[in-house]
């Protein structure tokens, strides 16, 4: 999984179809980029071969000896062995909006199977179904994504106004902010039970939003037919969220924002010229000591071309100080890759919506990965597939 790779995207499918086949596959955290070392079969080596990964057949002298090197307490590297093929559920709505999901775009392109939910079967509770739940370009808050400003007259809007309006009602509330608090609240008692949930571009930040909000009305008019609370921002309770905390709710409706969260609101890259210079850096873990973040930052560029969404990244000054920072832009003082544990489960957010289209657009075609097989910004969001799959053991402390 090193610079030799042909195809970095896929060897994460095949590792995956491995596991489902209910063969264990090991990964060997800081060898050469985090390779996968799985026991021989003429079926693993066909399926490597169609689709294009790459891969070496290694005698069991070569395999013994390069156990007793990762092993070795001076060196940083670990193995973790993975047992399992977690049952992957993406929230995603099933009308369909002028933009896509990275997340499920790598999942289709790497031919892992997953299931689609959204509001309907969360609050019906078939998450406890699922080891692992993506959320996306998503508005937990009930604003629909702050597009009203621009988009309230495109009939893709107006299609899902309706939709969810409709949803909501359906399922017994009388504000479609009241039914995603409540789908806010499964997500959260889905990671307490032990559940895994990765979320990216605006799901991280609406999110915490909702939490933090819980029940007090932040939606102005055009959104729910009545005014937000005028405390609303003295009445937020950081204790709820995830990830951030003290900031500051953007109540405007035609702002594209929904708080100080957001570190680069309207203050592209793209609109200074400087896209080019846009990276963030991931951390250097010990594989030994902190084996978690070192599974979710495996990679074999430790450097990555930074990328924008509605949320790009989060101001560091509002990521509370448990959170774990796993990529950062020190120079913008922004954390753009962070995890945390909640319960007995664990969350990822990720800054941004998609690592190959830097400033993706409403209406904009999808990124064709056939021409990314080894973009190193797509890889962090595989770490976090397979992460369920890891045998579970103590933290060394």
């Amino acid at each position: 999984m090193d610079e030799d790779q042909k195809n970095h995207l896929k060897a994460y499918g095949v590792t995956f179809w491995t596991l489902k086949n209910g063969v264990e596959a090991n990964w060997l955290l800081n060898y050469r980029g985090g390779s996968f070392l799985i026991k021989y079969s003429q079926a693993l080596e066909s399926e490597c071969k169609i689709r294009g990964v790459s891969y070496e057949v290694i005698p069991d002298a070569r395999v013994n000896a390069l156990l007793n090197e990762i092993t070795d307490p001076s060196v940083n590297m670990e193995l973790v062995k993975l047992e399992k093929a977690p049952k992957v559920a993406v929230y995603s709505p099933k009308n369909k909006l002028p933009w896509d999901d990275a997340v499920t775009m790598v999942l289709t392109y790497a031919e892992i199977p997953y299931d689609i939910i959204y509001d309907d079967e969360v609050l019906k509770g078939d998450l406890p179904k699922y080891d692992w739940l993506h959320l996306h370009h998503e508005d937990f808050t009930g604003q629909y994504n702050r597009f009203w400003s621009n988009y309230k007259n495109h009939s893709w809007y107006i299609e899902d106004v309706k939709i969810q309006e409709e949803t909501a009602k359906r399922n017994g509330f009388k504000k479609v902010s009241e039914m995603k608090l409540a789908v806010a609240h499964s997500i959260r008692d889905f990671c307490a039970g032990g559940g895994f949930m990765f979320a990216m571009c605006s799901g991280p930040e609406t999110f915490d939003v909702a939490l933090a909000a819980n029940g007090t009305d932040i939606v102005e008019r055009m959104f729910d037919g009545d005014g937000s609370d005028p405390q609303a921002q003295a009445k937020l309770d950081f204790n709820q969220t995830f990830a951030f905390h003290a900031f500051r709710l953007d109540l405007n409706p035609a702002n594209n924002e929904f708080s100080t969260i957001d570190s680069r609101p309207g203050t592209s890259a793209v609109q200074t010229g400087n896209f080019s210079k846009d990276f963030f850096t991931l951390f250097d873990f010990s594989a030994k000591w902190d084996i978690v973040p070192s599974m979710l930052t495996q990679n074999h560029d430790k450097v990555i071309k930074g990328f924008m969404g509605q949320t790009t990244a989060f101001k560091r000054s509002f990521v509370k100080p448990s959170v774990l920072v796993m990529g950062e832009t020190k120079t913008l003082d922004e954390v753009k890759y962070i995890h945390g544990d909640f319960g007995k489960g664990q969350w990822t957010f990720y800054g941004g919506h998609d690592p190959e289209d830097y400033q993706h657009m409403v209406g904009d075609p999808p990124t064709d990965l056939n021409l990314h097989p080894n973009s190193p910004g797509y890889r962090l969001i595989l770490n976090n597939v397979l992460f369920p799959a890891a045998k579970k053991k103590k933290q060394k402390t």
